[in-house]
This record gives C-alpha cells, sequence and structure tokens, in this order.
C-alpha cells in the first residue's frame, strides 16, 4: 500500500506562486510514474502534469505549460509542483497520484490540497 500526503495549499494573488510537496511512503519510490491533478466545484478532475520514474520525463497541458514545473526527489520519496504566475482558474483541489511503473492507471491518491488564487 503507498500511502501519498500533499502539502502547501493555501490562498494567493493572481500572479504570485506556490509550491506543492507530496511525500510518498513506497519503499520503492523510483518503481513509481508520479502525477499532480487538479479538481475545480464543478468540473472533472483533470491531469496538470506527470513525471516519470527517472524525472527525465514530464508533461503538461496547455493551460500550465510554461507555469508549473513538476520534480521529483526519489532519495526524499516525494514529488514537487511549482506554480508560478497563478490565475484564478487555477484554483481548485490539487491531488497527488501514483502509478506503478507498467500499470495502466493511476491506483495510488493523496487526500488533496487546497490551491485559492485571488483575483
Amino acid at each position: 500500500q503507498v500511502q501519498l500526503v500533499e502539502s502547501g495549499g493555501g490562498l494567493v494573488q493572481a500572479g504570485g506562486s506556490l509550491r506543492l510537496s507530496c511525500a510518498s511512503s513506497a519503499r520503492t519510490f523510483n518503481w513509481y510514474d508520479m502525477a499532480w491533478f487538479r479538481q475545480a466545484p464543478g468540473k472533472d478532475r483533470e491531469s496538470v502534469s506527470t513525471i516519470n520514474t527517472s524525472g527525465g520525463v514530464t508533461t503538461y497541458p496547455d493551460s500550465v505549460k510554461g507555469r508549473f514545473t513538476i520534480s521529483r526527489d526519489n532519495a526524499k520519496k516525494t514529488v514537487y509542483l511549482q506554480m508560478n504566475s497563478l490565475k484564478p482558474e487555477d484554483t481548485a483541489v490539487y491531488y497527488c497520484a501514483a502509478r506503478r511503473v507498467g500499470g495502466n492507471s493511476w491506483g495510488y491518491w493523496g487526500q488533496g490540497t487546497q490551491v485559492t488564487v485571488s483575483s
């Protein structure tokens, strides 16, 4: 069983920055691809970034590309999401997720952390 705990959310003004962290309990953290998702009220959950086991491959949707950066520290079993130039439409609950290498679904989820961007 893999436990994920997010932290770093909060209230920030538009144009500001936040860094989210997700700590994992997995003994073999480097066997897992990691991702950040978000869900705004009344909207579907969407992926905002993914990172492979080594950290060498990352993906972003156009809505956050150039503003968000995902990274991981396998020694600390932690994945990060640096969010810059935040916009009110980035307001959502942000979730960390893990997928075992070779798996086809994000099987492990954190409890989420609220990010609120004021205009």
